[in-house]
């Protein structure tokens, strides 16, 4: 996917301080990470099985993937043991980005829709966790797969605030974006959350099409604005 140069969208003038937006809702305590991936499987699993069996091709905002393949990527930790996500990962040479989309493919082409969405069903509070990143990384991992999937359609979803801000500040954390992303010269402001990184050319939305943008994706047009918005939007068809 490449920028759109040709939908940009003056931003909106600042009406007050950030306190005259929405607060931030409260974090996600650590001991409320568990339940809170657990809703977020149960609520992508209620999208899931609304379905129509030709929307599981439907494109998603991972390049090259449907919404099949992102679901097998997501279900690969529940359904792989420790050793054969190792023989995986040595078979491309410990290169990660390579083994996922091989196996995501090859997983979609195997399994049916609703194979995948009994290994999602009967996952919900699997305690998997990436490594490194804990349940923070596990519930991250989620949101940001499931917006891959809903935000690429029509109708998306609004995931609740509380787990977009948990990952937001995850991400915006990192010092260096685990995506490739460079954020330098751009102003992100959320507008349903008191949420703001970075300074340089505005770019405002949904605290999770912000999101979305800090991860690299490329959005459907009118979902962002400011100057910086044909960065992170789709080329018109």
């Amino acid at each position: 996917m490449t920028p759109d140069s040709g939908t940009e969208t003056e931003p909106e003038p600042e009406t007050g301080p950030p306190a005259s937006r929405p607060p931030a809702p409260a974090p996600v305590p650590a001991a409320g990470l568990m339940a809170a991936i657990t809703a977020e499987r149960r609520d992508q699993l209620a999208v899931l099985t609304a379905l129509r069996p030709d929307e599981w091709d439907a494109p998603t905002l991972c390049a090259g993937w449907r919404v099949r393949e992102v679901v097998a990527h997501q279900t690969m930790p529940f359904r792989y043991s420790g050793g054969r996500f190792a023989l995986e990962l040595a078979r491309d040479a410990g290169r990660f980005h390579r083994m996922a989309d091989r196996t995501a493919r090859r997983d979609a082409a195997a399994m049916t829709p609703g194979q995948l969405l009994s290994a999602l069903r009967d996952n919900l509070d699997h305690p998997w966790k990436p490594p490194g990143g804990g349940l923070a990384g596990a519930l991250a991992h989620d949101v940001i797969h499931g917006l891959d999937i809903t935000t690429a359609r029509p109708a998306g979803r609004a995931v609740p605030l509380d787990r977009i801000a948990f990952v937001l500040d995850q991400v915006s954390s990192m010092r260096r974006s685990p995506f490739g992303v460079d954020l330098a010269g751009v102003a992100l402001r959320a507008d349903d959350l008191d949420w703001a990184l970075g300074a340089g050319e505005p770019l405002a939305g949904a605290a999770q099409d912000l999101l979305l943008a800090c991860c690299g994706r490329s959005l459907p047009a009118g979902l962002l604005r400011g100057p910086a918005s044909q960065r992170f939007t789709m080329a018109s068809a």
